[in-house]
């Protein structure tokens, strides 16, 4: 598998955050940031494929989207 060297920037804060979880699970900076964004991006193609499904049980249901907020908020108040 090729590799690809990146620079990014993070606060300081931010970096020592996350030095303090790689070392306490006993893995290096990039492993702990690989793992970040392979999750990120399994998590985003998870939520694409839901709304995907909503748009179109909605379009089948001709339901608003301002209609759909409605009964989530309703559900939710019950």
């Amino acid at each position: 598998m090729a590799v690809s060297t990146v620079n990014i920037s993070f606060q300081d804060e931010l970096l020592k955050e996350i030095d303090i979880v790689a070392k306490g699970e006993a893995r290096s900076r990039s492993e702990l940031i690989r793992e970040a964004a392979r999750f990120y991006i399994q998590r985003k193609q998870k939520w694409d494929q839901v709304f995907k499904i909503g748009m179109s049980i909605g379009s089948n249901l001709s339901i608003t989207e301002d209609e759909l907020v409605n009964e989530v908020k309703s559900a939710r108040s019950k």
